[in-house]
């Protein structure tokens, strides 16, 4: 069954995008600034890789405890979210540099994540940037059956409890990666003729998703395995660890911006259309946590800037602290919303009410 995209409202009486637009095309043009990274950016992806490769390198080479095998494992999975969402996020959104080649390539380190790059533009670029929390359109909204994401969702009695056990799960996001969610996403979205870009090779595309899996583990296991870097239990024990751990950063880190209670999830009309522009959409389906805290900036890659990174995606991360003094601006001179929790514990809380609203009221008639 064809799924039938919905279309966006092209009636902003305020101009807001126009405006805002102007703004910020003004300010990078003011002061001969690139909109894509910088030796910032570069220099924090060195550090992203080095968390990610120097901990592995280390165990490999070098008989360790148990425990510090894990630990450092722990130490390569906060590498492996940090270059998801600092390195991988910003090539894949073409933000990363104006080369086009470093772009791809900093965008293919998801391979090393576990990850596929035609899966995450269709998925991520694509589906979720264009039809942001719409349900049945916004692929982030699905969590299958075990935790409910919106009120369309179906109701069933465990999920009552979804706001003590939805964190637990959290982890598994990168380790369903590697093992089912690329292969279902890819016959997914080759069957609807999905696609970021260029038309899709089914052939090349199925080819790559299978090399680079057999790539993946044997490198991560099969190797460390041979070698005898550990022994089999904790070499396994020690790549769960590895993928918990940035599954529940980067789980976390995306259920913050869009699922809470200030976020809308609206539906297309009967003529299958959204009531609000594209750009205003982006302000009512997401927030913004902890704009001020260094730390969580510089690391989650600007995430936490998460309405200005909707808006203009293929800016880099790095400039969304002025861009949102602009956003800001201007959605208060046009009387819009803009949600944002001044600190990350309060963006936790508001998230995990908002599932505990979602797990005691069943599913809209």
């Amino acid at each position: 069954m064809e799924i039938k995209a919905p279309t966006f409202s092209r009636t902003d009486k305020n101009q807001f995008f126009k405006t805002l637009n102007k703004r910020v095309n003004e300010y990078f043009k003011e002061h001969n600034i690139d909109k894509t990274g910088n030796w910032k950016l570069h220099l924090k992806a060195i550090i992203m890789f080095a968390l990610f490769f120097v901990p592995f390198f280390v165990i490999f080479f070098i008989k360790v405890p148990v425990l510090v095998y894990i630990l450092a494992s722990v130490v390569i999975g906060i590498g492996m979210a940090g270059v998801g969402m600092n390195v991988m996020h910003d090539g894949n959104h073409g933000s990363y540099s104006s080369k086009t080649w470093l772009n791809k390539i900093m965008g293919g380190s998801i391979y090393i994540l576990a990850g596929n790059v035609y899966n995450w533009q269709v998925q991520h670029n694509v589906l979720h940037h264009t039809y942001t929390n719409i349900p049945g359109h916004d692929e982030d909204l699905d969590a299958g059956r075990v935790i409910r994401f919106t009120k369309e969702a179906t109701w069933y009695k465990f999920h009552a409890f979804q706001h003590y056990y939805s964190i637990f799960l959290y982890g598994l996001l990168t380790i369903n990666w590697c093992l089912t969610t690329d292969f279902k996403q890819m016959g997914v979205y080759l069957k609807r003729k999905l696609s970021y870009g260029s038309e899709p090779n089914p052939t090349n595309l199925w080819t790559g998703l299978v090399i680079s899996k057999i790539v993946y583990f044997g490198f991560w296991i099969v190797l460390p395995l041979i070698f005898g870097a550990a022994s089999w239990w904790v070499i396994l024990l020690g790549f769960f660890a590895m993928h918990y751990t940035a599954g529940m950063i980067l789980s976390i880190v995306f259920q913050l911006a869009h699922i809470t209670e200030d976020t809308i999830n609206p539906h297309p009309n009967e003529n299958g259309e959204i009531e609000n522009t594209w750009a205003i959409h982006q302000l009512l389906t997401t927030v913004n946590f902890a704009p001020k805290n260094w730390i969580i900036n510089w690391y989650t890659g600007g995430l936490n800037h998460q309405i200005e990174h909707h808006i203009f995606p293929n800016i880099s991360h790095i400039h969304y602290g002025k861009i949102a003094e602009f956003v800001k601006q201007t959605a208060a001179e046009c009387d819009l919303p803009y949600f944002e929790y001044e600190t990350m514990r309060s963006a936790v809380v508001a998230h995990f009410r908002h599932l505990k609203e979602l797990g005691q009221k069943p599913q809209l008639a």
